[in-house]
């Protein structure tokens, strides 16, 4: 529990990093989105104000998380940081949709005259910076298994995407097609809904107790292999936080003692643990009749 616990403490750092990017990056992209007459930077300037408040979100989360188990929360408050994640997906979509609705209205009549380049090479610019902070994220939130860390890793790289997409627009509106811009910002609001629709996708499944199928036969193979186990009759895994719980029910000789069946759980769960780094095992033994050929 104590390494979980560390792991979330580490997970902070990346949102307090995400935190302070959007600060710097969100006030450059509105200061010369407004004075090139970017609507492309504008856009990405506002999904990046927005994603200060979802990172926030994410910070709360996390500190939560690392709360301690009371008597009202036996299993502790790791899912905290997975209904951050939730939230900070609601936020991205809020966002998503009023920069569609912004883009879209000036697309319909867009300004004939085309930002200055100074709007691209911010864009360019601010897509590097961040992009360096989501290979950050992404590694810690690996490192970590961290849902909320992922969430703003996956949130990293839409905005750098999204700001070379702006750059993209910005260009073409150098070479006559005004339209352009408005229409890179239409794309802009796409992906951000994408990014914040995959973050929700997630978060629910996570809450909901959904766990991958795939991964769940692949423990189930290797605890079968354990000396002793002559059958799997049940197995359930699902996700709390950072945390992956396995519930396993298996079938032993029913000739073994107590001693000699608690020793194969502790084979399971050290080994499910060196190969999935998964601490929380619990296995319940059956006696199992072996079939007489």
């Amino acid at each position: 529990m104590q390494n979980s616990y560390n792991e979330i403490r580490q997970g902070e750092k990346g949102a307090l990093l995400s935190i302070f990017a959007y600060v710097f990056l969100s006030a450059l992209k509105l200061i010369i989105g407004y004075f090139t007459h970017s609507e492309a930077l504008s856009a990405d300037g506002l999904n990046n104000s927005t994603d200060i408040i979802a990172s926030i979100a994410i910070l709360i989360g996390l500190r939560i998380s690392r709360k301690p188990p009371d008597k009202d929360h036996r299993y502790g408050h790791y899912r905290a940081e997975t209904i951050a994640a939730l939230i900070a997906s609601f936020i991205m979509f809020a966002v998503g949709l009023q920069v569609l609705y912004q883009s879209i209205l000036k697309f319909k009549a867009p300004i004939t005259e085309s930002p200055d380049m100074i709007a691209a090479w911010t864009a360019l610019f601010c897509a590097a910076i961040i992009y360096l902070v989501y290979i950050y994220n992404i590694r810690l939130a690996k490192r970590t298994n961290s849902h909320a860390m992922m969430a703003a890793a996956q949130d990293n790289r839409s905005d750098a995407f999204v700001s070379i997409g702006a750059f993209i627009g910005i260009v073409g509106a150098q070479f006559g097609i005004p339209w352009l811009d408005p229409l890179t910002a239409i794309l802009v609001g796409f992906i951000i809904c994408k990014t914040a629709f995959d973050i929700f996708r997630d978060s629910t499944h996570s809450l909901t107790d959904g766990f991958d199928d795939s991964e769940l036969q692949t423990i189930k193979k290797t605890i079968h292999k354990v000396d002793g186990v002559e059958k799997i009759i049940d197995i359930k895994a699902r996700v709390h936080g950072n945390n992956k719980l396995v519930d396993v029910t298996i079938g032993v000789d029913q000739q073994l003692n107590i001693i000699e069946g608690h020793e194969i759980t502790e084979k399971i769960e050290k080994l499910i643990f060196d190969k999935y780094n998964i601490s929380h095992v619990h296995i319940h033994i059956e006696p199992y009749v072996t079939a007489k050929g």
